[in-house]
């Protein structure tokens, strides 16, 4: 527990703190981020990012085979980048004008498991089993993947478990693709979990464990009881490199279909992600790869609910995982059921604390209306947790100085907002969510 005379102590440094205490939306432009020739060295490198990706393509017979969806793509696991030049015209006649081309990465749309958490929680899973089987000596590298979908190979997978605490989409991507492959998986969940999540783990024959409390209480039960397991492995959002790799890889696909798109990112054309953060390992990952392709000229953003700022809280003050919400006397309950986290990564976050532009954080009626008017311009529903909350980063940007003091020629940017999650969330929510969206768009 942190004193009050502690507490003020971090005010009086950095008064910001105070504005967050108080539940305000704020903006926070992060005065340690270093530029690429000051970068410190880290655990992982460019190679190990380029070695993820190739793991993936080593995999690709097994989902052609075990999940039907993705045989049109080759096994292949991406989504779309769409500009959404409906959505920014609406923005700004709300708001500062949002200079240069507007973006959606389109992780609500990753196929099987519909979010961001595919990209991790698949690539770990995938990572332990190859590492299993290749011990085993039923396995090499050359091999065709698709053995992984024999019998021969469930059966061998069965004797192992696997666990990882989660909010909601994390756990929906391990529960997947363990039960697929064979393993005994079981998704510690907190109390910000969403009833059909937990339904749909079950109805693939995942085990789910339900805590009252939050994140923090769901992740530390599931590491003890997986951990005591000689047969089990943990998946630690808290602490995971393998995660953490995963997601680097979205950095790599992001920039192939920039280039695709004839998309320049250089000194005189930055690029700007804005992705929502809950623990801080998918946006952390994405934007370490970022930074590994694009260096100081793209510029990364994360978004937090307002009773959910883990990452920011841990940034400002300095404390990084030592502090949580609830020392601040903030209550870490919002809407948005995979950003509900009250104490931030570790790991992810003393990375990120090198990398990241800033952070700004939105209040949960807004995360709604904008749901709902991404629906209404664009056709495209996300899931709050997913949020649509990136959107009104470069507006909130716009309000500072940053691109002044970094001599940016912002009628040039690309703006990408990462959206995480929301093609598996059943119609009636849907219609719940958008329809809270469309009475807030009426206030």
């Amino acid at each position: 527990m942190y004193s009050k005379n502690r507490i003020d102590s971090f005010v009086k440094h950095a008064p910001v703190l105070k504005e967050i205490m108080d539940l305000k939306p704020v903006i926070w432009l992060n005065p340690n981020k270093k530029s690429k020739a000051e970068m410190p060295a880290f655990p992982i490198k460019k190679e190990d990012m380029e070695a993820a990706a190739q793991l993936w393509e080593r995999f690709a017979p097994f989902f052609v085979k075990a999940f039907p969806e993705t045989t049109e793509a080759n096994g292949f696991l991406e989504s779309p980048l769409k500009e959404i030049q409906n959505m920014k015209l609406l923005l700004n006649k709300e708001s500062e004008q949002i200079q240069g081309r507007f973006f959606l990465k389109c992780d609500n749309a990753l196929p099987i498991a519909g979010s961001i958490k595919a990209r991790g929680g698949f690539f770990e899973v995938l990572h332990y089993a190859e590492e299993l089987a290749l011990k085993a000596g039923i396995l090499k590298k050359n091999d065709d993947y698709a053995v992984f979908t024999t019998e021969k190979f469930k059966q061998f997978f069965n004797k192992y478990k696997i666990g990882v605490g989660s909010t909601g989409n994390l756990g929906l991507s391990i529960g997947i693709i363990s039960a697929k492959i064979g393993f005994q998986a079981t998704v510690y969940v907190s109390a910000d979990a969403k009833k059909w999540k937990k339904d749909l783990l079950r109805s693939k024959g995942v085990e789910v464990i339900e805590f009252a409390g939050d994140f923090s209480e769901a992740i530390l039960a599931g590491r003890q009881k997986t951990n005591a397991d000689p047969m089990a492995y943990f998946v630690d959002d808290e602490n995971s490199h393998e995660l953490f790799l995963g997601y680097t890889v979205g950095a790599l696909r992001l920039a192939k279909q920039l280039e695709e798109a004839n998309i320049k990112v250089d000194s005189k054309h930055p690029l700007f992600v804005y992705s929502p953060c809950g623990v801080g390992g998918s946006p952390g990952g994405t934007a370490f790869g970022l930074k590994q392709i694009y260096g100081d000229n793209v510029h990364c953003l994360f978004v937090e609910p307002t009773h959910s700022p883990a990452v920011l809280t841990g940034l400002v003050t300095g404390e990084m995982s030592n502090i949580s919400v609830q020392d601040i006397g903030i209550d870490n309950k919002t809407e948005a059921d995979g950003l509900a986290v009250g104490r931030p990564s570790h790991f992810a976050t003393t990375v990120s604390g090198h990398l990241i532009s800033g952070i700004y954080t939105i209040e949960d009626e807004h995360l709604f209306k904008l749901l709902a008017q991404l629906m209404d311009t664009e056709k495209i529903f996300l899931e709050p947790s997913a949020t649509a909350a990136g959107l009104v980063g470069p507006q909130m940007v716009a309000k500072t100085d940053y691109a002044t003091k970094n001599n940016l020629k912002m009628e040039n940017a690309t703006h990408i907002i990462w959206a995480t999650g929301g093609d598996l969330v059943p119609n009636e929510e849907r219609k719940m969510f958008y329809e809270r969206g469309r009475s807030e768009v009426a206030n």
